[in-house]
């Protein structure tokens, strides 16, 4: 059965019909027409479906969207938006600033296929919130460690993850 849940997401309150129990990634990409955060495994163990959940990570595959109400949403999407925020940057430069991680990951050229890329974004700018510079044992736990699961990239961007979020990290410190 579905219901209108208001969901907040990306700073825009947004009405969905849904039922309840209908996974939060669903409700992104099929609802709001977000491609950001994707359908990797649906099980919780690769972190393609990422998102933050009021600034904490979230593997939105398997959380039901009515979990969401009454929180914020913020998917990769969304990360300029909260970096301007953030900073508190006009509305004119908020328009063409990227998330330091977003734009670490493209000086760094970090994605090949990409189709992981935008949950390892959101895992980055979970570390980096709770730890502003980490080593690199710490990007590496944060991303093989972290429950619910490591989040996997078939094309090994490894290296070129960890130099993108040490790079992040500096950015967001300068």
């Amino acid at each position: 059965m579905a219901n209108e849940l208001t969901l907040s997401v990306n700073s825009v309150k947004q009405v969905v019909s849904a039922p309840a129990e209908m996974p939060l990634l669903f409700a992104l990409r099929n609802h709001l027409k977000l491609k950001g955060p994707r359908l990797g495994c649906g099980m919780a163990q690769c972190g393609a479906c990422a998102v933050l959940l009021n600034g904490e990570e979230i593997r939105s595959c398997v959380t039901p969207v009515s979990y969401a109400v009454g929180k914020e949403v913020t998917t990769i999407e969304g990360l300029p938006a909260r970096w301007a925020t953030e900073k508190g940057l006009s509305a004119a430069d908020a328009a063409k600033t990227l998330h330091p991680v977003q734009q670490a990951w493209i000086e760094e050229q970090v994605p090949q296929c990409g189709y992981c890329q935008s949950g390892m974004m959101i895992a980055a700018v979970d570390l980096l919130a709770r730890i502003p510079n980490p080593s690199i044992a710490q990007i590496k736990n944060a991303f093989t460690n972290k429950p619910p699961s490591p989040h996997l990239c078939r094309c090994g961007t490894y290296s070129a993850i960890i130099t993108a979020v040490q790079r992040a990290a500096r950015a967001m410190q300068g």
